[in-house]
């Protein structure tokens, strides 16, 4: 695909390849635009789907005030999914409080294998699924008996807790039913299905009693009757007659499926005026053992599913368990729960007679569930070995059978708990790149953008991420269509030509924007070379000798051949008029045998070099800015002038001196490198300050 950009942040124009199916490596130096591909592809994305306006983000300072020149992409229109690593995947979706990276139960665990494991297992339960869906009655019946046997509170050795709802709603007796003499008046207010609020109205007006004898509703006199309604409050407390009508309700709708001697009983204890017995109590603690031994079978019924029997052995010995046999529950003994019973029976037989199917699909998912977690922790904990990490992953199952990956120190057994605070900001990179890329994995996107990922990382773990990302075998991003920005050149030493046996052939591009137009140049294999190669090809291009003797100068030092050759261009490039050999701080004239020997050793790798006309010339300003002018190499243009202000750049920028030092010296370390004539390695800033200062001669 072919993707343009117009008018986004420092990125005037840019037209970017992106091969499908491959890796797209796109190098450039800071300050290029790289996140700024990443950003203006993900937010045109975003815009199309949510008709938001993110890409305007992107702006250019410049166009601020002006309605034309409005950001613009093209060429992602076959693009609907994007998955990009940068700053806001990192702050959103990695080292959670409770799992390494979201939704990791997803990612690692949950794929089409999986998915359809559990399909099957599904469908041979769909009968007991059905059963549920079918009598919603039984759910109902398992909500009522919850909550009966809620009301007990927690368990004592003898009777009841006294903080229970049970022992509130009628350690005094139901004052309910039985009202008491003096305010027998109010028995239809007392008894109705709203009393509760009934109750709360009196309690409430009771604060406008001393205000008036009159009646706050329907002012008439009440003042005989104030003794009767402070006895109301007196007796009927609000929350105990919320607990007692509860209990009562859940009692009746659960009448239908006690035993006749038992609702006679119970009808007893919750008509009682003098409150319950002890001998109630443990008949009541008789019939709660036995609602919650015969709730445990419905909502194990309920519930049955692959998390339930996974640890089971043997299936059919916990399906015949989960079978219902009414003369264990003798006070539950009657025809509505008989009709209950017999439904879960026969949901359960017909399960029974897939038994050994069932057992057969269950193990096949533990053990792919088993070898998944087993590959995936290998391959996450390999990468963690290799990159020098004393840290192992662990995904393990939660209390909600969701399976989490979850961070081990080698130091401890329990997990790392606030795995932030205990990563560095190098180990968190780490870290989240390698879960991205699971994550990319499995979201399966059109796009996967990684921006600059792996830079700050040493040579080690650069190699480790970069072997996890995109390998041969086992899960990598590999085959898939990546986007990978960086101004780091090592990965692509290591992938275009030390190890192209590990990796795919990714196409790579060198990015060079100036002022704004961007442009990508191929780079392959052919490309890299070694400094010493990049000098011997320098010295045989069409340039002037000048920046040819700059080069061999490097190649001496490279070869550590300071010899006189060395010494004679050194004297050269910083225009001494008597050439002088510094030994051991000491200054010393070169001799005619000096100067004639290191002029034939010169001659050999620079046939055309002329040491008087070369002299000659880097004394004429005009000559060595022409050349600056003339040169279509920032490398090239950076030597020049050095040359031509030589020491008088000290007393200026020292990051200019950097760049310019580099092309005089050896300072970087690269063995392997992008000959920087052909790729303009030079940030353009710096090239801009040389213009500058050119343009005052």
């Amino acid at each position: 695909m072919n993707i343009v950009i117009k008018n986004c942040n420092n990125i005037d124009n840019a037209s970017l390849i992106i091969k499908e199916n491959s890796l797209n490596i796109k190098y450039a130096i800071n300050g290029t635009g790289k996140s700024t591909i990443s950003k203006a592809i993900t937010n045109s994305l975003l815009d199309r789907k949510s008709g938001s306006h993110e890409l305007e983000k992107l702006k250019a300072f410049k166009y601020l005030n002006s309605q034309e020149n409005k950001p613009n992409i093209s060429g992602i229109e076959n693009i609907n999914e994007i998955k990009t690593f940068d700053e806001d995947y990192f702050n959103k979706y990695v080292f959670l409080p409770d799992e390494l990276v979201k939704g990791s139960f997803n990612i690692l665990i949950q794929d089409n294998e999986y998915i359809k494991g559990m399909q099957e297992i599904d469908e041979l339960m769909d009968n007991i699924r059905l059963t549920f869906i079918e009598n919603k009655d039984i759910d109902e019946l398992i909500t009522d008996f919850n909550e009966l046997s809620n009301s007990f509170g927690k368990p004592v050795k003898t009777g009841i807790h006294g903080s229970s709802n049970l022992s509130k709603a009628f350690k005094e007796g139901n004052k309910v039913i039985n009202v008491p003499e003096e305010i027998q008046e109010y028995k239809k207010y007392i008894q109705a299905d709203e009393n509760l609020k009934w109750i709360k109205w009196i309690i409430e007006g009771m604060v406008y009693l001393d205000t008036s004898e009159d009646c706050p509703y329907c002012i008439t006199d009440i003042s005989k009757k104030k003794n009767k309604i402070l006895k109301i409050k007196e007796i009927y407390e609000p929350k105990t007659i919320e607990y007692l009508n509860k209990i009562v309700g859940v009692f009746s709708r659960l009448d239908k499926y006690f035993s006749e001697k038992t609702k006679q009983t119970i009808n007893l204890f919750i008509s009682s005026i003098e409150g319950y017995t002890v001998d109630q109590i443990n008949f009541l603690l008789e019939v709660k053992d036995q609602i919650d031994r015969l709730n445990l079978k419905f909502i194990n019924s309920k519930t049955i599913s692959f998390h339930s029997l996974k640890d089971v052995d043997k299936v059919i010995e916990v399906l015949k368990n989960q079978k219902i046999d009414l003369a264990l529950f003798s006070h539950l003994d009657s025809d509505a729960t008989k009709l209950k019973a017999e439904i879960i029976n026969k949901s359960i037989d017909d399960l029974l007679e897939k038994a050994g199917v069932l057992q057969g699909k269950i193990n096949k998912q533990k053990s792919h569930i088993q070898k998944t977690i087993q590959e995936n922790n290998d391959e996450i904990n390999g990468f963690l070995k290799n990159a020098g990490f004393n840290y192992y992953v662990d995904i393990k199952e939660d209390t909600k059978n969701q399976y989490c990956l979850k961070l081990i120190h080698e130091d401890i057994t329990d997990e790392v708990i606030n795995v932030k605070e205990h990563l560095s900001f190098g180990e968190k990179n780490a870290f989240a790149v390698v879960l991205f890329m699971y994550d990319a994995i499995k979201s399966n996107a059109d796009l996967i953008i990684l921006d600059d990922p792996i830079s700050s990382f040493d040579k080690n773990k650069k190699y480790a991420i970069i072997d996890m990302l995109f390998r041969k075998g086992g899960k990598s991003l590999r085959n898939k269509t990546v986007l990978l920005l960086t101004h780091d050149f090592e990965p692509i030493i290591d992938m275009a030509y030390h190890h192209q046996d590990r990796f795919e052939k990714p196409y790579i591009c060198f990015l060079e924007n100036r002022h704004g137009e961007l442009e990508e140049k191929i780079i392959t294999k052919e490309n890299i070379k070694t400094f010493i190669d990049i000098c011997n090809d320098t010295l045989k291009m069409e340039i002037n000798d000048i920046t040819k003797l700059v080069y061999l100068r490097r190649y001496y030092e490279v070869l550590n051949e300071k010899e006189n050759a060395y010494q004679l261009i050194s004297n050269l490039l910083h225009k001494r008029e008597i050439p002088i050999i510094i030994n051991e701080q000491q200054s010393i004239e070169m001799t005619d045998d000096e100067i004639n020997d290191a002029i034939m050793k010169i001659k050999s790798d620079i046939p055309t070099f002329d040491y008087d006309k070369v002299k000659k010339d880097l004394q004429n300003v005009s000559i060595i800015k022409n050349l600056y002018n003339q040169s279509k190499s920032n490398y090239e243009k950076l030597h020049l002038f050095r040359v031509l202000f030589g020491d008088e750049l000290k007393k200026g920028s020292s990051i200019l001196m950097k760049f310019i030092n580099e092309a005089f010296h050896i300072e970087n370390d690269y063995i392997y490198q992008l000959n920087p004539c052909e790729y303009q390695l030079v940030p353009q800033y710096v090239i801009d300050e040389c213009d500058k200062q050119m343009g005052t001669i």
